[in-house]
């Protein structure tokens, strides 16, 4: 298909999203490639969930999400495939890593050197995913080299099919 040509090659950012139910407390976390600043002023930041996912469901009682930023190094490699790899219906991710509550309860990995917790303004159907447009109400920099991204990303089998 000629949509799959006009991406190949393009090196998106990887990030993990966490997210809190405000109803029922429950945690959830995945591994995402489809998210994008959408805003310069007032700073916007988009983040696109799979429908299938456990994070999908759980942020749709959230009222915040925390996006994470990782790095290249092995410690942060292990923390993507432990959220890309691994399903929230079938493992607690948060007892197999370092993390804090966040904003609203949002788990922050504590080992991700970069963070975005947005206040969830609106969510949009986007096809097989949803779109999760926030506003930064606490930002962690504390790195600014390269991110992991899709082609620095080892090989994982996901958690879930894509879509």
């Amino acid at each position: 298909m000629d949509s799959d040509r006009f991406v190949a090659g393009f090196d998106y950012p990887m990030f993990v999203v966490t997210a809190v139910d405000d109803g029922t407390g429950a945690r959830a976390g995945c591994l995402v490639g489809f998210a994008t600043q959408s805003s310069i002023e007032p700073f916007r930041f988009l983040v696109c969930l799979s429908r299938r996912n456990r994070t999908f469901r759980v942020a749709e009682g959230a009222s915040v999400l925390a996006v994470h930023v990782l790095g290249r190094d092995e410690g942060q490699l292990e923390l993507a495939a432990l959220f890309g790899e691994r399903t929230g219906d079938d493992v607690d991710k948060f007892a197999r890593c370092s993390w804090r509550p966040g904003p609203g309860g949002v788990p922050l990995l504590t080992d991700a050197r970069r963070c975005l917790v947005g206040r969830i303004l609106e969510r949009v159907e986007l096809g097989d995913h949803a779109g999760f447009l926030l506003e930064p109400i606490e930002v962690t920099a504390d790195d600014e080299s390269a991110p992991l991204s899709f082609r620095t990303l080892p090989d994982l089998e996901p958690g879930h099919q894509a879509g």
